[in-house]
């Protein structure tokens, strides 16, 4: 028999209490977490901005204001080899240092008449494979042109959304 019940609660008592505190402190730690900038994958980030760069040199207009950009030229010509030479030279040359092995994919999409969306394939430095870690640069681009894809035998001034997916091989 045991003599002094009493002892006994208060250490039950005291060991369900600090159960309960080193519960409640593993929540409060595994609930917040401080994210830094080494954690949102820099190199990506660099890669999309080089590649949003890309465009928007491409895009940019001469002096005239009814004149078209080279972009926009491109895109109205299906001019594969001119984008892909023009988008290598800018994201490939890194001043007086190493000389990067980027690649792409690029694509144009547009809406027709009946707000239906379609996406035209449209150049590439070489295919996916599946095994690629790919970011995303876009660009709105206006351009005057027929689309089959998008009312036939219609020509009038578009926007296209410019797709490009960059990786580094």
């Amino acid at each position: 028999m045991v003599k002094n019940d009493n002892g006994q609660l208060y250490t039950i008592e005291g060991f369900a209490a600090a159960l309960i505190m080193v519960m409640t402190a593993y929540l409060v730690v595994n609930a917040t977490s401080v994210y830094t900038a080494g954690d949102t994958h820099i190199n990506d980030m660099q890669l999309e901005a080089l590649g949003s760069d890309a465009l928007k040199m491409m895009d940019v207009a001469p002096n005239r204001t009814d004149a078209e950009t080279p972009l926009q030229g491109i895109i109205r010509t299906d001019n594969y080899a001119g984008f892909t030479t023009m988008l290598l030279n800018y994201t490939n040359e890194s001043g007086s240092g190493p000389r990067h092995d980027i690649q792409f994919n690029a694509s144009y999409t547009c809406r027709d008449s009946n707000d239906l969306t379609h996406r035209i394939q449209f150049a590439n430095s070489r295919e996916l494979t599946g095994g690629e870690h790919t970011v995303r640069a876009t660009k709105w681009v206006m351009v005057y042109k027929d689309i089959p894809e998008c009312d036939l035998g219609i020509q009038m001034d578009r926007a296209v959304l410019l797709e490009v997916l960059l990786w580094r091989d």
